[in-house]
């Protein structure tokens, strides 16, 4: 269990995703460029490559971003937030807004 105050500092912010690739050499990796309203796109790396073996399909799609993760080095890329998906047995799925709203709208 965490606290209420805990949850707040929780930055979470709707991005849409620019880009999407497999990372070479990676079973699972994939490198999402991610707009969060910030002056320069988010280079993300996510462990999903396995429920998108076509990485394309998430080009276009606006999902939360945990975006005040400190920056990882994974592979020697570095994965600046934390794309959330909908996680079940057998499934990961984005999460996406049922109506348009503007790139980084927080999340509460």
């Amino acid at each position: 269990m965490i606290t209420f105050e805990e949850f707040k500092k929780a930055e979470i912010k709707t991005g849409k995703i620019l880009s999407a690739e497999k990372v070479p050499d990676a079973d699972k990796l994939i490198k999402l460029m991610v707009d969060i309203g910030e002056e320069t796109p988010r280079q993300i790396l996510s462990g999903v490559a396995l429920h998108y073996p076509d990485p394309s399909v998430l080009v276009g799609k606006r999902v939360p971003v945990l975006a005040n993760l400190p920056t990882r080095t994974i592979r020697g890329l570095e994965s600046q937030g934390m794309v959330l998906y909908a996680v079940g047995e057998g499934f990961v799925t984005t999460v996406e807004p049922a109506t348009e709203i503007p790139t980084g709208t927080p999340i509460q």
